[in-house]
């Protein structure tokens, strides 16, 4: 099967808003063996979202469309649906009661836009949306299928994962038993170290395919095998995995859709373990990764955002002259914070990190990038010295990112190579 995205919106095609919609929809498209051809963005006008339509259904078995059933006037994919099929909208009962239900809940009175966006295309089967107001349709003509969702990414992937997905693979996709697509997650190891590392990648992946998928948290490694047999496809999938592994396993912290921080929280849960966190250049957004997990109360005790070095002594109990010799950013100061966080919290872990994010408050000797990260247990007590880049917003993803994995590895006993 063979699938265009269309994403409509003027704040997506002016670049004020980010396309992750599309990401979210081509990834888990692959993910269920549907060839995602193509990925267009158009602005909210008529004519322009028409020919989308057109060129997609012309090409492609699978259309999905996402944005602009919203009930302002510059949402027209509902109208656009309407010309394109030839058909007419009719009033849904069901989606009527949805949103009052939806109303209701927030203790709100529904208006007449909001009641129009009951009106459903009459050819359609309707997507409930669990979320919000505006419902999704699924059409089916010519043998192809036209979807169409809302552009509020929540509701977007509720639908996807909820509908859209379990109905296609019941209806629509054909048996790919002996097809097998994984994703490897590393990190703290650069694209083309991997590379380098794993040697002759045609020797190694032979007839089979692997994707380098780079971001600020680390390099995703999709891999997919293909064959007739599949007991053949599992074992050829298993041979690049352990060869993968081999040679870069301590890089790897998950698979698929595992998260860095929950994977630490199994750690934490597993060896019943607390941890408390003490954060200066990155401003809570451990603390954040951290309690995002459901559950994270029962190991973690608390985080304190240090900024100032004032706080920094005043919380950890630093002796101001370590900071004046050696700097707030340095491997001292990081030491000592994770030493005090744990110390006040009485937790069995504490995590620390201290840096120059930028784009000012660099010297010479302490350039924009420059990060220290500490860590502390009832064993060690230990500081590391890493080197960002240049982008404020990048760097605290990648100080974050760097944190938790430095306590992924000490809780694996994984050291560092130097």
């Amino acid at each position: 099967m063979k699938a265009e995205i269309i994403t409509i919106g003027d704040e997506i095609l002016s670049g004020q808003t980010l396309n992750t919609n599309a990401a979210f929809i081509g990834e888990i498209l692959t993910q269920n063996h549907v060839d995602v051809s193509g990925s267009v963005v158009v602005g909210d006008k008529e004519e322009p979202i028409l020919e989308a339509f057109r060129n997609a259904f012309d090409n492609n078995d699978l259309i999905i469309v996402t944005g602009g059933l919203g009930p302002t006037h510059d949402d027209l994919t509902l109208d656009c649906i309407v010309k394109f099929f030839n058909t007419e909208l009719i009033k849904s009962e069901e989606v009527l009661k949805d949103i009052k239900s939806i109303f209701d809940k927030r203790n709100r009175e529904v208006t007449p836009s909001n009641e129009a966006q009951a009106m459903v295309p009459k050819i359609a089967d309707i997507i409930r949306n669990y979320f919000g107001t505006a419902p999704g349709s699924w059409i089916e003509k010519d043998d192809k299928i036209f979807v169409s969702m809302p552009g509020v990414p929540f509701e977007m992937k509720e639908m996807m994962t909820g509908y859209i997905i379990p109905r296609l693979t019941e209806e629509k996709l054909e048996n790919k038993s002996n097809r097998i697509t994984k994703s490897l997650l590393t990190t703290g190891i650069p694209e083309s170290y991997i590379f380098e590392r794993l040697g002759d990648i045609n020797e190694l992946l032979k007839d089979s395919a692997m994707a380098f998928l780079p971001s600020q948290f680390g390099v995703r490694l999709r891999i997919t095998v293909d064959g007739k047999n599949a007991d053949d496809v599992k074992d050829k999938f298993s041979f690049i995995e352990q060869q993968i592994r081999a040679k870069v396993g301590q890089y790897i912290y998950g698979v698929d859709n595992d998260t860095l921080e929950g994977i630490i929280g199994k750690l934490l849960l597993e060896r019943d373990l607390t941890i408390a966190v003490a954060e200066s250049c990155t401003g809570g957004l451990i603390s954040a990764r951290i309690t995002n997990i459901s559950g994270s109360s029962k190991y973690f005790e608390r985080g304190i955002i240090a900024y100032s070095n004032g706080s920094k002594v005043e919380h950890f109990k630093i002796d101001e002259n370590m900071i004046d010799q050696y700097g707030a950013v340095s491997m001292e100061v990081a030491r000592l914070m994770a030493e005090g966080v744990k110390a006040v919290s009485g937790t069995d872990i504490g995590l620390a990190v201290t840096g120059i994010m930028g784009p000012g408050g660099a010297s010479f000797n302490k350039p924009v990038g420059l990060v220290y990260i500490g860590y502390c247990d009832n064993k060690i007590c230990t500081a590391r010295e890493f080197h960002f880049g240049d982008d404020r917003i990048l760097n605290k993803d990648r100080t974050s990112q760097a944190a938790l994995d430095m306590l992924r590895r000490n809780l694996l006993g994984i050291s560092y190579e130097d």
